[in-house]
């Protein structure tokens, strides 16, 4: 089984090869461009690399967020794009469980995982999960204890304290080096993963669903925003400006 996988939630993103649930080959995106400016040719540059096409994908993945709301939009058509020009399914991860599962790959069950991924404006989209006796990159693999949301780094660590306690915890992501000052005042025993390429452990996580029948339509696939788009903070700004404007004195 080959799948092919992307990642735009960042600004590098990236593009991986999965064949029979090994990682090929991964390219981590020019970050000076835009997505949409060299999604084709970095696509076209693992396939043939490979002596590929994308009619011999067997399943496209990718993530669908949280992340830039222009990067989730361009990443998900060009794989709804590919997938139905050839007539393929599409596994649709959350970059939150990526990020997650390649930083427990080699963790004990038990252990507990934070992901924060910037989010600009000081805030990281974060996620806490638990792990399980699963194998890596398989769904059953992380549990759930808090998540996905939007906040200042402080805010998240308060909201964590009463899982956690005194418990030793791994803080992984974009987002955890950007704020490590934030988590080793508050966190002194925490251990802090930067940021990494997720397209490989996309696909990784895309494989297994694929064996497992868990894949979508391309028309089913939806973004994971976490925060609303600012075009739509703007515009509900506006209405109730204007709506303010036209209300009569009382």
């Amino acid at each position: 089984m080959r799948v092919l996988a992307l990642d735009t939630t960042t600004r590098s993103g990236g593009v991986a090869l999965i064949e029979d649930h090994r990682l090929v080959a991964e390219r981590i995106g020019d970050s000076s461009r835009t997505h949409a400016e060299r999604l084709p040719g970095e696509i076209l540059w693992v396939l043939d690399r490979y002596g590929l096409r994308s009619s011999d994908i067997d399943v496209f993945a990718v993530a669908v967020g949280p992340g830039s709301f222009t990067g989730l939009r361009v990443g998900i058509a060009t794989i709804q794009g590919l997938a139905m020009v050839n007539g393929r399914r599409i596994a649709a991860v959350s970059a939150l469980e990526a990020a997650a599962q390649a930083a427990g790959q080699q963790l004990e069950a038990g252990a507990l995982v934070g992901v924060w991924l910037d989010a600009a404006r000081g805030e990281v989209f974060s996620a806490l999960y638990r792990l399980e006796s699963f194998p890596p990159f398989d769904s059953g693999r992380l549990r759930l204890v808090d998540g996905p949301s939007v906040l200042q780094p402080v805010a998240v660590l308060d909201g964590w304290q009463a899982v956690v306690a005194d418990a030793s915890i791994n803080i992984a992501g974009s987002g955890a080096t950007l704020h490590a000052a934030s988590i080793r005042e508050r966190r002194p025993n925490a251990t802090i993963t930067g940021g990494m390429p997720l397209a490989g452990a996309i696909g990784l996580i895309g494989a297994i669903r694929a064996a497992r029948h868990e894949t979508v339509e391309p028309s089913a696939v939806r973004p994971l925003y976490v925060r609303r788009p600012d075009a739509e903070v703007d515009r509900d700004r506006r209405e109730a400006l204007t709506r303010g404007a036209t209300r009569p004195d009382a």
